[in-house]
């Protein structure tokens, strides 16, 4: 990294450690302080609101000492991201170990410019929101492979696409089944005004497109021109102007690869296909809409996503080893299926550590409770226009440090925000549009977000330096892109409401 005083930095752990002790004490304090809020939530059968009181839950207890002892083990045995990234880094450690990443991603960039690359990478992390969260465990490990066999720092590629990702988060033009819970939730807060108001998954197609183009470009340049110059970005000179010719065995085990890939995709590809005979086994056909079959909770394609990418990493690693003679026997195979599990020991007890603390920050409720505070600002504001699209966007880039997960954070603000944007004469779509570019803004600055975990870890372990990389540096390392993030986004929403522009098919920003 670059020069900075000789001082010691404050390991992860440590940091989640004492963030996971703030919150107890913090939980004890509003407490006593009796800092409750109350959530509105409407009955889909009646559309009528029935309310609920949220106190803060006080850890600093005896129940809540119960709490972490007999739930620690647990939370970090079922931490969303800690069987996920094991399983992808499996089939990740084979493509890396059998020469197939260094062969084919020199092969795909030494004769691209810089910038190319790293605007490819960070439009894929953009709209890799289609996959959900998965995509974190996926892209990240990705895109420092990039950089580095692409001669350049692999932190750098990490950071970006972390940025892409989170910045990204609530950007999509295609409709994710995130979407469409989130439209669900907003068309049954509309129905309390208007019974017969319908939302098309298409509604805001036209302003998300833009958006996407518009924060590609931006964190690139960022990227370039800013992060880059505080880390050392070149790996290796000396290497970087090498133009290596494949060998015959690299570009035989490059075919066996691309062959052995494609078919694995057919078949997976026939198999999340409806309509088509012996097709659509991966679906869950009790569903209506065809991203919710893909992507739901029982869908066996969602709950195997994970495995099937696993395995596909795997396949392209395999083939390529046996078409390039990297992989001769099972042990070779073996060796590979681990390679990227070495040394994975100092990532796991950073992984305990942040399951500790953000287990414990939602058992005490403080974030809900703040989300809850935040929304009943809108009941008590005689805001139009203008100053009430702004007051969401804010409200929600502040909620997300408390609450990253969309569904869980536009359950408690959608019953209040939505009709009051209605009477105000703007659009629930609008509205939903408004609350994903402004959570989008701080979900790669908060800590209580599960995979942030993963891109410090994955920062971590690609530090050149032997001083570890701090919680408060992978956060600062996101601020820019969080800046401008929050600039461009909100000059788009001002501009496309002053000017009346369609969000959408059949998506409009006034009534």
């Amino acid at each position: 990294m670059n020069k900075e005083k000789t001082k010691m930095t404050l390991h992860p752990v440590m940091s989640f450690l004492i963030l996971s002790g703030i919150t107890i004490l913090l939980s004890g304090l509003l407490y006593l302080l009796e800092f409750q809020q109350t959530v509105y939530t409407i009955n889909a059968t009646t559309l009528e609101y029935s309310t609920e009181l949220v106190e803060i839950t006080n850890v600093f207890s005896l129940e809540g000492l119960k709490y972490i002892f007999s739930s620690t083990v647990s939370n970090f045995v079922n931490f969303a991201p800690l069987s996920s990234l094991i399983i992808i880094l499996i089939g990740f450690g084979v493509m890396e170990k059998s020469g197939f990443l260094k062969t084919a991603i020199t092969f795909l960039t030494k004769k691209m410019k810089k910038n190319t690359v790293t605007f490819i990478l960070v439009f894929m992390s953009v709209i890799a929101s289609v996959m959900g969260e998965i995509s974190y465990i996926i892209i990240l490990p990705l895109s420092a492979a990039i950089f580095k066999y692409g001669k350049r720092n692999p932190a750098l590629g990490l950071i970006a696409a972390f940025a892409g990702l989170t910045c990204g988060s609530g950007i999509s033009f295609i409709f994710t089944s995130i979407d469409s819970s989130l439209l669900s939730q907003s068309l049954l807060a509309a129905r309390v005004l208007d019974i017969n108001y319908r939302m098309a998954s298409i509604s805001a197609i036209f302003i998300m497109a833009v958006a996407v183009i518009l924060l590609s470009f931006i964190i690139t340049w960022i990227t370039e021109n800013v992060i880059a110059k505080r880390l050392n970005n070149v790996v290796n000179e000396d290497e970087e102007n090498e133009d290596k010719l494949l060998t015959r065995r690299e570009l035989r085990g490059l075919l066996f690869a691309l062959f052995a890939a494609s078919l694995y995709v057919i078949i997976i590809l026939y198999n999340i296909i409806p309509g088509l005979p012996f097709s659509g086994n991966l679906l869950d056909n009790t569903q209506i809409l065809y991203i919710d079959k893909l992507f739901s909770y029982n869908s066996f394609f969602s709950n195997g996503f994970v495995f099937v990418v696993s395995m596909f990493f795997l396949s392209l690693g395999l083939f390529y080893g046996l078409g390039a003679r990297t992989i001769k026997n099972n042990k070779d195979f073996v060796d590979a299926l681990g390679h990227s599990l070495d040394g994975i020991g100092k990532t796991l007890v950073i992984i305990l550590a942040a399951s500790l603390f953000i287990s414990i920050f939602k058992y005490s409720n403080i974030g809900t409770v703040i989300v809850a505070y935040l929304t009943s600002l809108f009941r008590n504001i005689s805001f139009q226009g203008l100053p009430l699209v702004i007051l969401l966007f804010v409200v929600s880039a502040i909620a997300t440090i408390f609450i990253p997960t969309s569904i869980t954070k536009w359950s408690i603000i959608a019953p209040t925000v939505v009709p009051v944007f209605m009477n105000a004469g703007i659009t629930p779509e609008f509205a939903q549009v408004i609350f994903r570019f402004g959570e989008g803004i701080t979900m790669g600055l908060t800590p209580i977000m599960a995979y942030f975990v993963i891109y410090l870890a994955i920062l971590d372990k690609n530090n050149p330096e032997e001083k570890p990389i701090s919680l408060w540096q992978g956060i600062k390392f996101q601020v820019p892109y969080a800046v401008a993030t929050a600039i461009v986004l909100l000059v788009l929403i001002v501009l496309w409401y002053i000017i009346g522009l369609p969000l959408g098919i059949n998506g409009s920003t006034v009534l």
